[in-house]
């Protein structure tokens, strides 16, 4: 049965969220400060990839219109993405220790208000954040970065990503395997092709070897050229030859030739599906799909993570001012990417799972922002 305390207690909770004048002003000041940040360091990148760039532009005669809608358009989604909780920690570094020097931190504690109900509108902003990175990251930027790589390949960079492919090993279903010696994406041909595949118990049911392979666009299938099919039916074993041969096969040329970009031109549907397929051939792709999809997980929640540690390490007054702060700050911020690359390497090179790579870098941080909301001034 509930009682009347409790009522009044839960009351008194939720009356303590409301939003109030105060928090539209730390709200204003969070995001402003934030999106300044955010167009200030936009305008430097582009500037600089543009000095970097230009004479390739000119070379290619890269079209004007498609320099800025094709390329800049989408360039600067990706990148302020990218970047998005680097420039949430600088934001809130930045703007709250010019309210603690200020005083107005002191006055806002000494009016009643407890340094966890002050950190209510920083959430507030964090949430808004977190969800703008999360849609735009899984839904709006992987189709801004498949224009922006087809730009790069026409005026920038030609065929550099559509190089031969050596030692391919795939299992395309279930008990089927197919490898290939080498894989030209431009003609679309291989060599040294074999396919096998094995029954239940493991042991092998056919083997089709063959010279070269080709894909076929019209019909959508493999072309195997001079081929040699061996297949074992009740211990007999039969023998097939022959000029060519069509093959469905659940691989594309697409799929043996894939720019490490490419994954990030899949939103979150595209992205889970390719997954279930690349954990269905066995293909050694699969650790950096994985990291990708966690990757968009644990980018979001570290907003509030860097949030929660800028606030703690900047709403003390200090006599040196905000560039002690900003500085310390700039170096959290830099350790965690980091922290964030090296777990990365670890996984895709090592025994590290891709979920565990990802949040281990949030798992940290957390430790350390609640070691720092403890001894915060309260």
């Amino acid at each position: 049965m509930e009682r009347p305390n409790d009522k009044k207690t839960l009351g008194a909770f939720v009356d303590s969220l409301k939003v109030r004048i105060i928090d539209l002003y730390i709200i204003r000041k969070f995001l402003g400060t934030f999106f300044f940040s955010l167009v200030l360091i936009l305008t430097i990148a582009v500037v600089f990839d543009f000095a970097e760039k230009i004479d390739n532009f000119m070379e290619k005669e890269a079209p004007v219109r498609a320099i800025i809608f094709d390329y800049y358009a989408n360039f600067i989604p990706f990148f302020a993405i990218l970047f998005a909780p680097l420039f949430v920690f600088i934001s809130v570094i930045f703007f709250t220790s010019k309210m603690a020097a200020n005083t107005e931190i002191i006055a806002i504690l000494n009016s009643g208000m407890s340094f966890r109900r002050m950190m209510w509108p920083y959430f507030i902003s964090s949430l808004v954040i977190a969800v703008f990175t999360f849609l735009l990251t899984n839904f709006l930027i992987p189709h801004a970065n498949l224009k922006r790589m087809d730009f790069e390949d026409k005026y920038y960079r030609p065929n550099s990503r559509r190089v031969p492919v050596m030692n391919i090993h795939r299992q395309v279903l279930k008990d089927v395997y197919v490898y290939m010696e080498s894989f030209n994406p431009i003609s679309q041909a291989g060599r040294n092709f074999t396919l096998e595949k094995f029954n239940d118990s493991g042991r092998l049911e056919s083997k089709l070897s063959a010279n070269n392979v080709r894909w076929d666009s019209t019909s959508g299938k493999w072309t195997v050229v001079n081929y040699y099919l061996r297949e074992i039916r009740d211990d007999e074993e039969i023998i097939t030859r022959g000029s060519s041969i069509d093959t469905t096969l659940n691989i594309k040329p697409d799929d043996l030739s894939r720019s490490p970009g490419f994954v990030g031109t899949m939103n979150y549907k595209e992205l889970n599906n390719y997954i279930e397929l690349l954990e269905l051939q066995g293909s050694d792709e699969l650790k950096l799909f994985l990291i990708e999809k966690h990757r968009r997980y644990a980018s979001p929640f570290a907003v509030f993570i860097l949030t929660l540690i800028g606030v703690t390490l900047s709403s003390r007054k200090v006599r040196g001012g905000i560039g002690m702060n900003i500085g310390i700050g700039l170096g959290l911020s830099f350790s965690y990417i980091l922290f964030l690359q090296f777990a990365s390497q670890f996984s895709l090179k090592g025994d590290l799972g891709p979920m565990l790579a990802m949040w281990i870098p949030n798992m940290m941080y957390l430790v350390v922002a609640f070691f720092l909301y403890r001894i915060a001034p309260k």
